[in-house]
């Protein structure tokens, strides 16, 4: 296998959930700042433009972070970072896209239709003017997913997916002028306890 992997919190997502699994995959850096992955190198490998990238042995290929990371667990189930029942994955599943929807996505969207707009503007549609609204749903997204956190991690009991989704987009975020608000006192303690895994440091 071979990720095709760059800077930004979406590849970051994917070589964290290698880290907890301890996988060595050979990666291929793309430089996404200047434009490579619009390139038509690139998109022989990924149609869709994006990293990361995950290329098969028999030349197929998986794209989108959490198709990846699905992939990864069932060819390598421990530790199981998806579930090792239904019910466990079921849970995971509803966490990772509650987490995606309601935070990551308007986060990284109100990134690249402000501070990241003279990258994104050539290369995808931007509406700068709603850039504040995502900002704020990014925002509202965390205070709601305070008032549910119950455990140690977001799925209660069990480091899943859904934290490394969560801290990749959140360590990016605050980087890019959309920091955590220290109100959210579960979240940023779990966040804490996020960023002292080996992984964290591995991924970055």
């Amino acid at each position: 296998m071979k990720l095709y992997t760059s800077v930004g919190p979406n590849p970051r997502v994917v070589k964290m959930f290698m880290a907890e699994k301890g996988l060595d995959i050979e990666r291929v850096e793309v430089d996404l700042r200047a434009g490579e992955n619009r390139q038509e190198a690139y998109l022989k490998v990924n149609p869709g433009g994006q990293t990361p990238a995950l290329v098969l042995d028999d030349g197929s290929l998986v794209s989108e972070i959490t198709a990846i990371c699905e992939y990864l667990e069932e060819r390598q189930p421990n530790p199981p970072l998806v579930g090792s029942t239904p019910e466990e994955r079921g849970a995971t599943r509803m966490w990772v896209r509650r987490v995606d929807l309601k935070i990551c996505e308007p986060l990284a969207n109100g990134f690249r239709f402000a501070e990241g707009l003279p990258m994104f503007q050539s290369r995808m549609l931007c509406v700068p003017e709603a850039a504040p609204g995502l900002k704020a749903m990014a925002q509202d997204g965390l205070k709601w997913l305070d008032s549910q956190v119950s455990g140690p991690f977001i799925a209660g009991e069990r480091f899943t997916l859904a934290d490394i989704l969560l801290f990749g987009f959140l360590d990016f975020g605050a980087m890019v002028g959309q920091p955590l608000d220290p109100a959210n006192t579960k979240v940023a303690a779990w966040f804490e306890r996020v960023k002292a895994r080996p992984s964290a440091a591995a991924s970055a």
